[in-house]
C-alpha cells in the first residue's frame, strides 16, 4: 500500500517547486501524493496558470485564503487544515521555502503529530524583522527531515543544535531549469517583449521594500538614473505600493512595467538580461544558475555562495548602492554551480521513502 503524502504550496515559487518535487514522486510507486493549496497567492496573473503549465495535479483542497495580515492568515490556514489532517492523516507532510503557508502547515502538522518534511531547510536572513526569517526559525524548530539546498544551510542547522536528518541536496528549483524548453531563444524573447540587447530584468516585491515609502523611493530613484531599458513585471503588491505613494507615474520612460509573466517568459527574460535588479530568492538562484549577473536590492541574502563568487552584489534598497553596484557589474569567468546539480527531487524523494520505510 502507498504511502500518503501532501505538499503544501501557497504562494507562486512554491507551486514551481511543489512541480519538480512531483516530477521525482511521479516515478515512486510507493508514493501517493496530494497539493494542499492554501490561496495565499490569489491573483490568478501569480498562480492560476502555474499548475497547467507545469503540468502539476490540481489541488485536492484549496483554501483561497489570499491576502491577509500574517497572524490572521495563519489562523485561517490552521482552521482548515487542522480537520482535513485529522481526516486524511497522511504519513507525511511537505512544505517548501519560507512564507505564511510554510510555517502554518509545520505547525498544524507538529500539532497532529505528523512527520513534517521542509524543502529549503536551514537557510537565514538573521533579521527577525524579515517575516519570512521566523517563518524559517519556526518551521525548522517542528521539522522532521531537514532537505538543505546549499552547505550554509546545513552549517546554520548545526549552529542551532540540530543534528540529525539533515540532508545536503541542491535547490528544487534548478531541476526545473534542467529543462530547455521552460526558456525561449534569445531572439524570440527580443522580438516578444520589444526589448534591446541590453536590457535589465527587475523584480521588487519584499515587504520591507514595498511597505516603505522613503525605501520604494530609493529604489525608483536609483532605477530612473540607469541608462538602459528596464522591464518590470510588477508584483501585486508592489503596483498597490507605487500608487499609494504616487511613484508609478514618476517612473523614466525607460522602465517598462508589465503584468507577472508566466515562468518561461521569466526565465527567459533573466537569461538574456545584461543584468538583473531584485529583491527575490528564487531570481537571486534562477540568475546565478543562467550566469546572468544581479544587484539584489535586499539587505540581507540566504543565497550567500552567488555573492562569494562575485555573480550578484548586495546594494539594499540604498540609491547610491544600487547606482554603485550598477556601475561595476562585471561578468565573472567562473560559475561553481555552487546551488545544485538539477537532481534534488530525486534526493529528497529517496531520503522520504527511506524514512517512511524505516518509521511507518
Amino acid at each position: 500500500m502507498p504511502y500518503n503524502i501532501f505538499i503544501v504550496v501557497g504562494a507562486r515559487p512554491q507551486i514551481m517547486k511543489a512541480a519538480a518535487l512531483a516530477r521525482a514522486l511521479d516515478h515512486e510507486p510507493d508514493i501517493n501524493y496530494e497539493v494542499i493549496h492554501s490561496g495565499q497567492h490569489y491573483d490568478a496573473n501569480m498562480s492560476g496558470d502555474f499548475f497547467e503549465e507545469f503540468r502539476l495535479k490540481k489541488p485536492k483542497y484549496h483554501f483561497h485564503i489570499g491576502s491577509e495580515s500574517h497572524n490572521i492568515f495563519i489562523a485561517k490556514f490552521l482552521l482548515e487544515f487542522d480537520p482535513i489532517l485529522e481526516q486524511d492523516r497522511p504519513d507525511m507532510v511537505i512544505v517548501v521555502g519560507d512564507t505564511n503557508t510554510t510555517v502554518a502547515a509545520a505547525i498544524a502538522s507538529s500539532k497532529t503529530h505528523i512527520p513534517l518534511a521542509h524543502v529549503e531547510a536551514g537557510l537565514r536572513e538573521f533579521n527577525r524583522d524579515v517575516p519570512e526569517e521566523i517563518n524559517k526559525i519556526i518551521t525548522d524548530a517542528v521539522t522532521t527531515l531537514f532537505f538543505c539546498p546549499t552547505a550554509t544551510g546545513i552549517n546554520n542547522l548545526i549552529k542551532e543544535g540540530v543534528s540529525k536528518k539533515i540532508y545536503l541536496t541542491g535547490d528544487i528549483t534548478l531541476d526545473l531549469l534542467m529543462d530547455d524548453s521552460f526558456v525561449m531563444d534569445k531572439n524570440s524573447t527580443l522580438e516578444q517583449f520589444d526589448l534591446p540587447s541590453d536590457y535589465i530584468f527587475m523584480t521588487c516585491h519584499r515587504e520591507a521594500n514595498t511597505n516603505n515609502h522613503d525605501t520604494l523611493s530609493s529604489i525608483v530613484e536609483a532605477i530612473n538614473k540607469i541608462d538602459k531599458t528596464i522591464i518590470w513585471p510588477l508584483h501585486p503588491r508592489a503596483r498597490k505600493a507605487l500608487i499609494k505613494y504616487d511613484l508609478l507615474t514618476n517612473l523614466g520612460n525607460h522602465i517598462r512595467c508589465i503584468d507577472p509573466t508566466s515562468y518561461k517568459e521569466s526565465q527567459s527574460l533573466i537569461k538574456y538580461a545584461y543584468t538583473c535588479i531584485t529583491d527575490s530568492g528564487g531570481v537571486i538562484k534562477e540568475s546565478y544558475f543562467h550566469s546572468t549577473p544581479a544587484i539584489i536590492i535586499d539587505k540581507q541574502t540566504e543565497w550567500l555562495e552567488t555573492i562569494e563568487e562575485g555573480w550578484h552584489q548586495l546594494a539594499g534598497p540604498s540609491s547610491t548602492e544600487i547606482l554603485k553596484a550598477y556601475n561595476q557589474i562585471e561578468v565573472p569567468i567562473v560559475n561553481k554551480q555552487s546551488l545544485g546539480d538539477g537532481s534534488a527531487g530525486i534526493r529528497i524523494v529517496r531520503k522520504i521513502i527511506e524514512y517512511l520505510k524505516k518509521e511507518q
